[in-house]
C-alpha cells in the first residue's frame, strides 16, 4: 500500500513542508486509528473489571486532576510556536535555551502543585466533590494523592510530545500513544483474570503504564536525534526567555477558558445525576470524538508548518494550504451524520446491555464535534501564527458563561444540556 501511495506521488510531489506533513499525516493515521481500536476494547474490559459507577470515579477524578496539566501557565504551546520558529532559523542554541527553560519551570511548577495538594488533600471531602457513597468509592483521598502525584510527573514528562510537534514529527507522538495503549490493554486485561475489581489496579494499568512509556521515549529520544536541543542545567535562561513567556501567559488565560469550557462536564455531570452518568457522556462522547481526533491528526502537522512558513515569510503556501484542508469539513459533516444513523447499533455492539446512551445525547455531541472541528482548523492557523489575542477574550466570554449555562441546561433537559452548553 505504501508503495502504491509512493507511485501516485502522494510523498514525491509538492512543496517539502507539505511533503512533511503528508507523511505525518499518514502514518498518524495508521497509528492513532489503531489507538482508537484499541482505546475501544479497553472501555468495556475496563467497566466489566470494575463498574459504571466506579468508572464514572476514575473519569471525574482524572478530568479534575488532569487540570495540573493547565498550569503550566501556557509554555507548552508557547515553546511549539518559539521551538518551531528557531528550528526554522537554524538557531539551535535558542532551541535548546527554550527547551531547557520550560522544563525547568514546568518542573518547579509540577513540584509547587504537588506540595500544595499534599497539604490540602486531607481537607478534602472527595465522596462530596464526586458525589458517590463511600461504599462505592474506597478511599478516595489517597487514590487521588496518587493519581495527582502521578499527573505531576506525566505533566513535565509531556513536553516531548511538544518537542516533537514543534520539529515536525507527529507520527512519532501516535507511536508512543499506542505502545501506551498497547500495554495497558494488556495490563487491564490479565488484572481481569487475576484480581477482583479494584480502582487503584485500573489507575495504575491506565496512568502508570503511559508516564513509563513517555520517560522512556524522551531519554531514547534526547539521547539520539534531538540530542542537540536537550535540556541541560546550563541551558536554562530565564532573561532571555521572556518571548516564551509572554506568548505563554496569553495562552494558560486560553487554555483556562478551554478547561471550564470542555473539562468541567464530568464535575457538572457528577454533581447533578451522580458518577454513573458520567460514564454514559464520555460514552457518547469516546464514539463521536474518534471524528475529531482523526481531524486533529490531519490538523496536527500543520501548527508549526504554519510557525515555519510565517518565520520565512511563506504566506502562499499558507493560504493554499488552509483552502485545502478547508474542505475537509464537509467530509466531517457527512461522516458525523452517518455516524449518529448508525450509533444506536455501534453502542449495541460495542457495550452490550452495560449502559444506554440517549438519541438526544448523542445528536447533541454529533454537533458538538462538528463544529469544534472546524474552530480547531481556525485555532491551528491563528495559533501557528501566535495571533491569538481575540481567542484570549473569546475564551474570557466561554469562562464566565459556561458553568451556569451547563448547570441550567443540565438541570432543564439532563445531561444532554451540559453538552449543549458547550
Amino acid at each position: 500500500m505504501i508503495n502504491l501511495i509512493k507511485t501516485l506521488g502522494f510523498f514525491t510531489k509538492g512543496h517539502e513542508r507539505t511533503l512533511l506533513a503528508k507523511k505525518n499525516i499518514f502514518f498518524s493515521l495508521l497509528l492513532k486509528g489503531g489507538g482508537v481500536l484499541l482505546s475501544f476494547i479497553i472501555i468495556p474490559l475496563t467497566i466489566n473489571y470494575v463498574n459504571p459507577t466506579q468508572y464514572g470515579i476514575w473519569l471525574t477524578l482524572s478530568s479534575i486532576i488532569a487540570w495540573v496539566s493547565f498550569f503550566d501557565i501556557g509554555l507548552g504551546n508557547g515553546l511549539k510556536n518559539k521551538l518551531a520558529e528557531s528550528n526554522a532559523l537554524g538557531d539551535i542554541e535558542k532551541s535548546k535555551m527554550y527547551v531547557s527553560t520550560t522544563y525547568a519551570i514546568i518542573l518547579l511548577i509540577s513540584l509547587g502543585i504537588f506540595l500544595i495538594f499534599l497539604c490540602i488533600n486531607p481537607f478534602l471531602n472527595w465522596n462530596t466533590i464526586l458525589n458517590v457513597a463511600g461504599s462505592q468509592s474506597g478511599n478516595l483521598n489517597n487514590l487521588s494523592l496518587i493519581v495527582l502525584g502521578i499527573f505531576c510527573i506525566q505533566f513535565v514528562i509531556q513536553l516531548i510530545n511538544v518537542v516533537l510537534m514543534a520539529s515536525h514529527a507527529t507520527a512519532k507522538i501516535g507511536l508512543i500513544t499506542f505502545i501506551s495503549q498497547l500495554i495497558s490493554l494488556v495490563f487491564i486485561y490479565i488484572l481481569t483474570k487475576t484480581t477482583s475489581g479494584s480502582l487503584l489496579l485500573l489507575v495504575l494499568a491506565l496512568a502508570v503504564i503511559p508516564l513509563i512509556v513517555s520517560l522512556i521515549s524522551s531519554i531514547y529520544l534526547f539521547r539520539t536525534k534531538y540530542k542537540s536541543i536537550a535540556p541541560g542545567f546550563y541551558s536554562v535562561n530565564l532573561k532571555q526567555a521572556k518571548g516564551l513567556l509572554k506568548l505563554g501567559g496569553i495562552f494558560f488565560i486560553i487554555q483556562i477558558g478551554q478547561l471550564v469550557l470542555h473539562q468541567t462536564n464530568n464535575i457538572i455531570i457528577a454533581q447533578l445525576f451522580g458518577p454513573r452518568e458520567v460514564t454514559v457522556f464520555n460514552l457518547a462522547s469516546k464514539l463521536f470524538s474518534v471524528v475529531l481526533i482523526l481531524f486533529s491528526i490531519i490538523l496536527s502537522p500543520f501548527w508549526s508548518a504554519f510557525t515555519d512558513a510565517y518565520a520565512k515569510g511563506d504566506i502562499s503556501w499558507i493560504k493554499a494550504t488552509y483552502n485545502k484542508v478547508q474542505k475537509f469539513l464537509f467530509l466531517v459533516t457527512i461522516f458525523v451524520i452517518a455516524l449518529f444513523i448508525l450509533s444506536p447499533f455501534i453502542f449495541k455492539a460495542w457495550l452490550g446491555n452495560l449502559i444506554q446512551i440517549p438519541s438526544l445525547l448523542s445528536l447533541i455531541t454529533g454537533i458538538c464535534i462538528i463544529l469544534s472541528c472546524w474552530h480547531l482548523l481556525c485555532c491551528f492557523l491563528l495559533n501557528g501564527l501566535s495571533k491569538i489575542t481575540l481567542q484570549l477574550y473569546l475564551y474570557l466570554v466561554c469562562f464566565v458563561v459556561n458553568i451556569p449555562l451547563a448547570v441550567f441546561l443540565g438541570k432543564t433537559i439532563g445531561i444532554s444540556g451540559v453538552v449543549l452548553a458547550n
